[in-house]
C-alpha cells in the first residue's frame, strides 16, 4: 500500500480530535474501521504514530514528523485542486465578467456600469440567498466577483483566500403598509413595534440572532419571523401581517413606506469579493469603484434614506 492524501487526513483527524473514537465520529466512520486503517498506515510508515490509552491518543515522535509534513501537503493539495478548477472554469482566459449576488441594491447598477465600460465583454449574473455558496463559487472559479451583505461587523465567509472590500454600510429600516398607524413617523423605536409579526429575506449569516438581541435590549421578545422572498415580504407588509426588516436602499412598491428605526440598532455592510489569483483580479479596483457608484446611486434613489444620512454621516457609501 502506498501512502495517499486520505491517509494523511486520517492522521491529522486523530491528532486534532485527540482520540480515535472522536476522529471516527468526525470522519463518519466506525471506530473499528478507523483503527484498522490507522494500523495499516502505521505499517506503511514503519512505526506507531500515536500512543493510545484511556486518556486518548497522543502523537509519537514519528507521528509528529508525519503531522508536520501533512500540515504542509494537505493545504497545498487543496490549493492545487482549487486552482485547477478555476483554470478549467475560465479556460485560461477571461471570457466575461460573471457576477454573483445576494439580495441587495448594487447588482443592477454594477451590471449597467460594467456593460457600459466594457461593451465587448459579456456580463452574466447569478443570484443566491447564501453568501457561503457565492464564496465557494469564487473559490472554484465559477464566478469572478460576488456582491454580498453581512450583518453589522460580522466577517464574511472565510473559505480560502478571498479578498473582500466594503462598498457601503446601510441601516436596516422597517417597511410598513400605508394603513399602519406609525407610517408617518420620522422614525420608530423597536419597542413601539413589539406586538408586530416580522418578515425578512432569508440569509445564512447572523442577522436573525442580531435582531433578537436588539429586541431584547428594547425590552421584548419578537413574535413570528417570516423568512421569505421579497415579493411575499411586501405583500405581508401591505396587508398588515408583518413589519418587514429591509435595507434602507430598498425601493418599496406603492402602498408601502420605509421608516427608520431609532438608533439604527441593525446595520448591513455591502461587500464585494474576488479571488486574488483569478484572471479578473486585475480589474478588481475598477469593479470596486463601479460597485461603490452603484451603491451611491441606490442611496440617492431612496429619499427617506438620503434625508436620514444627513444626520447619520457614518453610514452610506464607503470612501
Amino acid at each position: 500500500m502506498d501512502l495517499e492524501l486520505r491517509h494523511l487526513k486520517i492522521v491529522r483527524a486523530v491528532a486534532e480530535a485527540g482520540s480515535v473514537t472522536k476522529a471516527a465520529t468526525h470522519l463518519g466512520l466506525a471506530q473499528p474501521a478507523l483503527t484498522a486503517q490507522l494500523k495499516r498506515i502505521e505499517r506503511v510508515l514503519g512505526g506507531a504514530l500515536f500512543d493510545r490509552d484511556h486518556n486518548g491518543a497522543r502523537p509519537t515522535p514519528l507521528g509528529e514528523l508525519v503531522l508536520s509534513r501533512a500540515r504542509v501537503l494537505l493545504p497545498a493539495a487543496r490549493e492545487l485542486q482549487e486552482e485547477a478548477v478555476r483554470f478549467a472554469n475560465t479556460g485560461g482566459e477571461v471570457p466575461q465578467y460573471r457576477l454573483g449576488a445576494t439580495n441587495g441594491p448594487i447588482l443592477g447598477g454594477l451590471v449597467d456600469r460594467l456593460a457600459t465600460a466594457w461593451p465587448s465583454t459579456p456580463v452574466t449574473t447569478y443570484s443566491s440567498w447564501s453568501a457561503r455558496e457565492l464564496t465557494t463559487m469564487l473559490m472554484t472559479g465559477r464566478i469572478d466577483f460576488a456582491v454580498i451583505g453581512t450583518c453589522g461587523e460580522s466577517p464574511p465567509p472565510a473559505d480560502g483566500p478571498v479578498v473582500w472590500r466594503t462598498v457601503g454600510t446601510d441601516p436596516v429600516f422597517v417597511m410598513l403598509g400605508e394603513d399602519h398607524p406609525l407610517i408617518d413617523r420620522k422614525e420608530v423605536s423597536l419597542a413601539e413595534l413589539a406586538e408586530q409579526q416580522w418578515a425578512a429575506a432569508p440569509g445564512d449569516g447572523c442577522f436573525g440572532d442580531c435582531f433578537v438581541a436588539a429586541c431584547s435590549r428594547a425590552g421584548f421578545t419578537p413574535r413570528t419571523m417570516y423568512e421569505t422572498d421579497v415579493a411575499t415580504c411586501m405583500h405581508l407588509a401591505k396587508v398588515g401581517r408583518a413589519a418587514v426588516l429591509c435595507q434602507a436602499t430598498f425601493q418599496p412598491a406603492a402602498g408601502l413606506r420605509l421608516v427608520p428605526i431609532t438608533g439604527a440598532p441593525l446595520r448591513w455592510r455591502q461587500l464585494l469579493g474576488w479571488h486574488p489569483d483569478a484572471p479578473t483580479a486585475l480589474a478588481a479596483p475598477l469593479v470596486t469603484e463601479h460597485a461603490k457608484a452603484a451603491h451611491a446611486e441606490a442611496v440617492r434613489r431612496s429619499s427617506r434614506y438620503a434625508a436620514w444620512l444627513a444626520d447619520n454621516p457614518s453610514f452610506g457609501t464607503s470612501p
